[in-house]
C-alpha cells in the first residue's frame, strides 16, 4: 500500500516537474510576440496558439501532482477543524462519489476527442498558419490516466490515515517559494542568534574575571 502511494507520488511529481518547463517556453513565446509586434510591427501568426497549447498541457498534466500535494481548492472552513481520521473518512466517500466518476468521464470524452482529432490531424482555426492541436487532445487522456493513478493512491492514503489518525505526506521534493523563504529566514535568525550568544559569552567571562580581580 505504502509502496504504491510512493510510486504514484513519484510519477505525478515527475510529470509535474517536466511539464513545468512549459512556463519558460510560454514566457519566451509571449515575450517574443510582444517584442516583434510593438517594436518591429511584425506580429506572428503562431505565438498565441502555441501559448494556449502549452498552457493547456501544463494545466492538465499538473493536475495529478497538485492532487498528490493537496493543492486543489477545497472549502476547508469546517474540514480543517476535524481530526485527520474524520477527514480521511469524508475524503474517501467523496473520491468515490465525485472524483472517480468525473475523471472516468474525462478519460472517455478525451479519448473520443483525441481519436477524432488525430484522424484528420486537427489544426487551430484561430490563426492562418494552422498550428496543429491534435496532440493536445491526447494530453486530455494522459492527464486523466495520471489522475486515476493518483486518485487510487489518495484513497489508499485515506485508508492509512484512518488507521493511524495521521496523514501520510508526499515527498518534500518541491516547496513553495513562500515556505522556502520562511525556512531560510528562520535559519538566518537562528544563525545570527547563535553568533550573538558566542560574542556575548566571552565578554561576560572577561567581566566576571575583572570583577574578581578588582
Amino acid at each position: 500500500m505504502i509502496r504504491f502511494i510512493k510510486f504514484a507520488d513519484s510519477v505525478s511529481a515527475w510529470f509535474g516537474k517536466a511539464f513545468a518547463w512549459l512556463i519558460l517556453m510560454m514566457t519566451f513565446a509571449m515575450s517574443y510576440e510582444v517584442i516583434v509586434r510593438y517594436l518591429f510591427n511584425a506580429p506572428t501568426s503562431w505565438s498565441l496558439d502555441v501559448a494556449f497549447i502549452m498552457y493547456g498541457a501544463l494545466f492538465m498534466m499538473g493536475g495529478a501532482y497538485t492532487l498528490s500535494r493537496g493543492g486543489h481548492v477545497r472549502g476547508d472552513f469546517i474540514y480543517r477543524l476535524w481530526q485527520p481520521r474524520t477527514q480521511a473518512k469524508v475524503e474517501l466517500v467523496l473520491y468515490f462519489i465525485f472524483f472517480f466518476p468525473g475523471v472516468f468521464a474525462l478519460v472517455l470524452a478525451g479519448w473520443k476527442y483525441a481519436i477524432r482529432s488525430w484522424g484528420y490531424l486537427e489544426v487551430s482555426v484561430n490563426s492562418p498558419v494552422g498550428v496543429p492541436v491534435f496532440q493536445l487532445k491526447a494530453v486530455i487522456v494522459a492527464a486523466g490516466i495520471l489522475l486515476v493513478i493518483q486518485g487510487i493512491a489518495q484513497v489508499l492514503r485515506c485508508v492509512v490515515c484512518m488507521r493511524t489518525n495521521e496523514w501520510l505526506r508526499a515527498a518534500d521534493d518541491i516547496e513553495e517559494t513562500e515556505v522556502l523563504l520562511m525556512t531560510q529566514g528562520t535559519h538566518d535568525i537562528l544563525a545570527h542568534g547563535s553568533e550573538a550568544i558566542d560574542v556575548i559569552r566571552p565578554s561576560s567571562g572577561d567581566g566576571s574575571q575583572g570583577s574578581k580581580r578588582s
